[in-house]
């Protein structure tokens, strides 16, 4: 598939770097600006970010992109779910300042009853970085809690800013401060802002390996959730995760999965607001290369140990890290979906020890290869286990706390047994809970050639032959967001443990 857009530059991006940004494109793309090849990326749901300052000329352009549905990447996007192809996010220009402010790093950290704030800021200049920076944190009101100042620099860095008597941020109580970033060039003038939301807490593994939000236990009652729009596809608005995040608080649910890739920037961002706990998990999944006919079979796994692969799968976790870490919803980072286990997902879970040691790890996949398992995940993660597995691992002890990472396929009517999943709680302390597969039905609507109705159509509805058919119909609500029986069972032993 080749789009192709022409446009007049506006006379105020004249004269300055410009940079074009692909929020989500599935699932290769080659870009060219001018005529002139720029660049190409084949991860589907991480931003790519290119400079065109240099194919830019005033007056009218030309941009041009070719999709590819199929590339290596299909290998590693193995997710069961609607296969589409497209340029299905947001595509935008962006001129940058004078001086630009290309990363803000936050790290809060809890002292007692007080905060210390490291930050540190990259900047980029078409010459050489002068002028000031000014930092400010403010409270929730937008008072302002400390000022300072500091020269500008290619990279500058902030330590121990101290924030007195903190309100921490929790699923009960999301409170959330502001870093404000102002930088001003050489003569004074205000040429770039950042206004950052940030939250403290913390998220440890404490006693009987419990998982513990500001020292308290944690209860995950949570689910997984794809981006889908039975309007759409994948090509969600910020109206579709508003009315998303909406059924979730209204039905106690207090965490999600971002089930099997990172999803939109804006989602983040209402779950530091509405207080929901993420497990953001990274665009990975080899399911295809390791698993034959339901059976462990890795012999040409493509993640594995496989050296060709190791800078694939670091550069897929570190554009998740990148682009996300200064979420206070994530807590966890999640490794990636059903790729079986090896040294190139240990690299993984060793990149983000080392660059954010506040969070815990996950990944389920070293369920079926257990020569990683003190390599790989904070946590024992496991899919579909009956609550007597669960038992059993609980009781015989463990050493890491208990997660399920999808549990309840709620396919059809199903969901009954809810409440012996949830009695694990009152049993063992390193139970964390999980999340129910999964949020949403896939589907999407259709026209009756006959009768004129509009329904919902699944795999099969669309002359597609092979289908998992209505296989991927297994949320709690239904594709328009209409409420499924099985909800009442949720939201009943939810709201149970929702502010313990």
């Amino acid at each position: 598939m080749i789009r192709v857009k022409v446009f007049d530059l506006p006379t105020h991006f004249e004269k300055r770097r410009v940079h074009i940004m692909f929020d989500g494109v599935e699932q290769a793309m080659y870009l060219w600006v001018n005529g002139y090849f720029v660049g190409y990326s084949e991860d589907s749901f991480s931003r790519a970010e290119f400079d065109i300052t240099e194919q830019l000329h005033a007056g009218q352009n030309m941009i041009a992109v070719a999709v590819y549905k199929m590339s290596t990447a299909a290998f590693i996007e193995d997710q069961d779910m609607f296969r589409f192809s497209g340029i299905f996010r947001s595509v935008r220009l962006r001129a940058l300042p004078e001086i630009d402010v290309t990363d803000v790093d936050i790290k809060p950290m809890v002292h007692g009853q007080n905060g210390m704030v490291d930050v540190t800021l990259q900047l980029s200049s078409k010459t050489p970085v002068t002028g000031n920076v000014q930092i400010a944190i403010l409270d929730h009101n937008q008072q302002s809690l400390l000022e300072t100042q500091i020269s500008a620099d290619e990279q500058v860095r902030l330590a121990d800013l101290i924030v007195p008597d903190i309100a921490l941020w929790s699923h009960q109580q999301p409170n959330l401060y502001h870093l404000q970033v102002t930088v001003t060039n050489a003569a004074g003038d205000e040429v770039a802002f950042v206004n950052y939301p940030f939250g403290f807490r913390t998220i440890a593994i404490g006693a009987d390996n419990q998982l513990q939000l500001n020292g308290q236990r944690l209860y995950l009652n949570g689910v997984n959730r794809h981006e889908w729009s039975p309007e759409t596809g994948r090509a969600l608005n910020e109206g579709d995760m508003r009315q998303d995040m909406r059924v979730i608080q209204e039905n106690h649910i207090n965490a999600v999965r971002a089930s099997h890739y990172p999803n939109q920037v804006p989602w983040y961002f209402m779950a530091d607001e509405a207080g929901i706990y993420l497990m953001a998990e990274t665009n990975l999944e080899s399911h295809g290369t390791w698993q034959k006919m339901g059976q462990v079979e890795p012999s040409v796994n493509v993640l594995a140990s496989h050296a060709a692969w190791h800078d694939v799968v670091m550069d897929r976790a570190q554009s998740n890290y990148g682009q996300f870490k200064n979420h206070a919803s994530i807590l966890f980072w999640s490794l990636g979906n059903e790729s079986y286990a090896g040294d190139n997902i240990a690299d993984m879970n060793a990149y983000f020890k080392q660059v954010d040691p506040t969070r815990l790890t996950h990944y389920e996949g070293v369920f079926h290869n257990r020569a990683y398992d003190d390599q790989i995940s904070d946590v024992e993660s496991r899919m579909y286990a009956s609550p007597a597995d669960i038992r059993t691992y609980l009781t015989e002890h463990p050493k890491k706390p208990y997660l399920n990472c999808e549990f309840m396929h709620s396919m059809g009517n199903s969901v009954g047994g809810f409440d012996e999943y949830m009695a694990l709680y009152d049993e063992f302390p390193a139970y964390g809970g999980g999340f129910i597969w999964d949020f949403k039905y896939q589907a999407l609507w259709q026209e009756d050639s006959i009768t004129g109705q509009r329904f919902l159509a699944y795999g099969g509805d669309f002359n597609d032959r092979h289908s998992d058919y209505e296989f991927s119909g297994n949320g709690i609500v239904f594709a328009d967001r209409q409420l499924k029986p099985a909800m009442q069972e949720v939201k009943y032993f939810y709201e149970r443990y929702e502010n313990k």
